[in-house]
């Protein structure tokens, strides 16, 4: 079980990393992108290797979603409910909006991938997908309303 958890978390903070992206990761938190690798590191030498939390308040404060504390709130039988108007988060316009619908349906597809591998999808797994096409709903909706304004003028 524990290497379950681990590998859990390990894929958790590389999709953290890839959200904020290597460079501006190692930036934000202070470390070396070879650090940061080593933190999600499939290879038996880093299998004890783990985020520490400071480096995963850092990331999560700058990326889109908190990938870590979702996944030990799963792993904790807890739901988050992801407040998607963050505090200094600035609203964007439609190209913005249309290059993070682009990122979100990415994700996506790189979860159903992941889940689908096996053949089937577990309760967890669909979790997951659901959070993410909530997501892209939510993109959507910024989409519609941007196209809206500008009909407008």
């Amino acid at each position: 079980m524990t290497d379950k958890i681990g590998s859990y978390l390990k894929k958790h903070s590389e999709a953290l990393v890839k959200d904020v992206g290597i460079e501006a990761s190692a930036e934000a938190c202070g470390k070396s992108k070879a650090t940061l690798g080593r933190y999600y590191s499939a290879d038996p030498d880093h299998a004890d290797r783990f985020m520490p939390i400071d480096v995963v308040a850092r990331l999560e404060a700058v990326a889109r979603f908190p990938h870590v504390t979702h996944a030990l709130a799963e792993l904790g039988g807890l739901t988050v409910s992801l407040d998607e108007e963050r505090r200094n988060a600035s609203r964007g316009g439609i190209n913005s909006d249309v290059v993070a619908l682009s990122q979100r349906f990415a994700m996506l597809m790189a979860e159903y991938h992941q889940s689908i591998a096996d053949g089937k999808i577990t309760m967890n797994e669909a979790k997951r997908l659901l959070t993410e096409t909530q997501a892209l709903q939510r993109i959507l909706l910024e989409i519609k309303l941007h196209l809206e304004e500008e009909t407008v003028r």
